[in-house]
């Protein structure tokens, strides 16, 4: 793809070039739009692209998709989209909303707050079922109100969705061996063109009975702001620029959201929207759709990936993330074709300090190639953003120990595995885990991502645990900050596994052969205990 920066790109980028002269002008680039951030305005301006599902080529063809972007998105979201203004050229110099020849159109929008996207707040940790409960009480009427009309209902038939699966399939073509395996690839086709060929009558009887809507069509975190000084949700920057894309069964963009939440690590969320949703439209045959329509949108944000990576004029970093990107996603469409062939386990270490957790769990995730996260560097990288190394000689409760800060560390590495599990990957959780309810949650967590649960206890006599810390503390180069008198309060608060937790302990002395352990704790992943 060659290189389409415009003349009149440099000229947005200076706060002259706006009639409300904003202090701070900020560029965001997409594979379809240039998005300038310009103080309380953004204005987004499409890209001279044709994809095949998409043509923007001509300026006449741009400024009637602006319109429509106002007209579908004013549906949810009146208060954020405002009209679409002129980009002109005023002598050597191009401006907004100037008087002179129209060299592009844009679309003005309501700066909605930066910390509010709700893809920023599932990395902090913020959304929950309170949260999720106000999308679907927006989302529910909505759709109700957005039953397509009888000479559209077409675009969601079964012609129209294999059309779209095909024109992804075709359009990754040249990315197979770079994104996604042949395997990969060849899984994920025949399991749509079997899903299509013996759902013929669910797609029809869907058809027959309403469920076919002009939705959003994109509907994902990156497209939901949580403005939480006005208590206000927005759901944004719906599908205008293709009716394939924006009619389809309510389901089409309900998956897109659930797979989202999936694939930040929020299965159990993910799971409670869909319930949630399912309740309030009264929709029987939704879970029999989800899978299929779950991994046809992981295909088409892995798509989507693809397309910024092969984007010269994107800089080089947003292109390889993009690739990673891509590359996980496309394994998160085979996992709901089914093509993992394989259960994943969550290996989660307890303990109190010095009992020998992170040792063990670094040598089982050294022997098994397991990705492991510890709760002393999640704790300090992800939440409170200092080094991993930095020592916090804290009271026990305080600091970067109180319960705020623990609670976010706890869910974070929650959030963390279930990234791994949802694609097939085993991972590795290293924490005290004292409390049985947090124990609740990552086995609650596991079974929403259809993965195996096994709890390591570490234990080992008082006196060892106390010297190893003073052993560790005196090296300098642990990331603990352990040590005697938070073992103690430690105790006083552990409880250990219960009865109901018998299934999946497994109970460890710590002071035996490390080897030997890490053997009997791979036992339990070789399916022999």
């Amino acid at each position: 793809m060659e290189n389409i920066n415009p003349d009149w790109l440099d000229s947005l980028l200076k706060p002259d070039a706006y009639p409300h002269r904003p202090k701070e002008i900020k560029l965001i680039q997409t594979h379809l739009s240039w998005v300038f951030l310009a103080d309380e305005y953004v204005f987004k301006v499409k890209k001279p692209v044709d994809f095949g599902f998409l043509d923007f080529t001509t300026l006449e063809k741009r400024h009637f998709f602006c319109n429509e972007e106002i007209r579908l998105n004013k549906r949810l979201c009146p208060d954020i989209y405002v009209s679409v203004v002129p980009i002109t050229k005023e002598g050597s110099k191009f401006v907004v909303e100037g008087s002179g020849d129209v060299v592009e159109w844009a679309v003005k929008m309501n700066r909605m707050p930066d910390d509010g996207l709700m893809s920023a707040l599932i990395k902090r940790d913020e959304v929950d079922t309170n949260i999720m409960d106000k999308i679907c009480d927006i989302l529910v009427p909505f759709y109700q109100k957005a039953r397509a009309p009888e000479d559209k209902v077409w675009l969601g038939g079964i012609d129209v969705v294999k059309e779209n699966c095909t024109e992804n399939f075709i359009q990754t073509e040249d990315f197979v061996g770079k994104a996604l395996t042949p395997e990969t690839y060849n899984k994920i086709v025949d399991y749509t063109n079997t899903f299509l060929e013996e759902k013929k009558e669910l797609f029809k009887r869907r058809q027959d009975q309403g469920w076919i809507v002009e939705g959003h069509g994109d509907l994902y975190s990156a497209n939901i702001c949580i403005d939480k000084q006005k208590d206000k949700i927005y759901i944004f920057d719906c599908i205008e620029f293709n009716e394939r894309f924006r009619y389809g069964d309510i389901c089409v963009d309900i998956a897109f959201l659930a797979m989202d939440l999936d694939f930040l690590g929020l299965c159990d969320l993910s799971n409670y929207f869909i319930e949630n949703f399912k309740k309030g439209i009264n929709d029987q045959d939704l879970y029999e759709l989800l899978d299929f329509y779950k991994c046809y949108r992981a295909y088409v944000r892995g798509k989507i990936g693809c397309f910024t990576w092969a984007s010269p004029e994107v800089d080089e970093e947003t292109r390889q993330t993009s690739l990673e990107m891509a590359k996980r996603y496309f394994k998160l469409a085979l996992r709901y074709a089914g093509g993992l062939g394989k259960t994943p386990t969550l290996y989660v270490f307890m303990g109190l300090s010095g009992t020998g957790k992170s040792t063990l769990a670094n040598a089982l995730g050294k022997k098994l190639a397991i990705e492991t996260f510890n709760s002393d560097v999640v704790r300090k990288e992800y939440v409170s953003g200092i080094s991993a190394k930095e020592k916090r000689l804290e009271p026990f409760g305080k600091g970067i120990y109180s319960k705020e800060f623990t609670q976010k560390t706890y869910r974070a590495l929650k959030r963390l595995a279930a990234q791994r599990l949802i694609l097939g990957e085993d991972v590795i959780l290293d924490a005290t885990y004292l409390d049985p309810e947090l124990r609740a949650q990552v086995a609650n967590m596991a079974k929403a991502c259809g993965a195996r649960y096994v709890l390591v206890h570490c234990t080992c006599p008082e006196d060892v645990a106390i010297s190893r810390m003073q052993k560790r503390m005196s090296s300098g180069e642990s990331v603990s900050d352990g040590r005697e008198e938070i073992y103690k309060a430690q105790k006083e608060l552990l409880v250990p596994p219960s009865k109901d937790e018998a299934d999946v302990v497994m109970e460890i002395d710590t002071s035996e052969d490390l080897e030997q352990l890490v053997k009997s704790i791979e036992s339990v992943s070789n399916g022999s205990r």
